[in-house]
């Protein structure tokens, strides 16, 4: 009995290490959060416009709760799960940059995802 509880402990520790976030996941989440700040953007969550900081500590937090969940094995699904909509409402995001028509938070990370990844690949 012994034996099998050391082993099922052990099975539950590799899969739980498995499904930790990846560093690179970590890493383009990293970015996508200061390119959010940085971006001087407006963030529309649920009918309300927030500046960017707001919307970068708001997206923060979801990506805090989705890592501690493992559930965010790419930068895709956190702007999947966690940054294109409301959890309380179901209304996507928008951000709205000057001189541009305001977007989804999906198209604008995803662009920004793909810019960052692009410029990795270059180092």
């Amino acid at each position: 009995m012994k034996k099998l509880l050391i082993l099922v402990g052990t099975i539950l520790a590799a899969n739980m290490a498995a499904a930790a976030t990846p560093e690179i996941t970590k890493a383009e989440v990293a970015h996508l959060l200061g390119a959010v700040e940085q971006s001087q953007c407006r963030f529309n969550r649920n009918g309300s416009w927030y500046d960017a900081k707001s919307a970068k500590k708001h997206l923060a937090s979801k990506y805090e709760y989705l890592d501690k969940k493992d559930m965010l094995p790419t930068a895709e699904s956190f702007i999947k799960l966690g940054a294109s909509t409301s959890s309380s409402s179901g209304k996507a995001y928008m951000m709205a940059c000057e001189g541009q028509q305001p977007v989804t938070s999906a198209v604008w990370l995803i662009e920004e995802l793909n810019r960052y990844r692009k410029t990795a690949a270059l180092k």
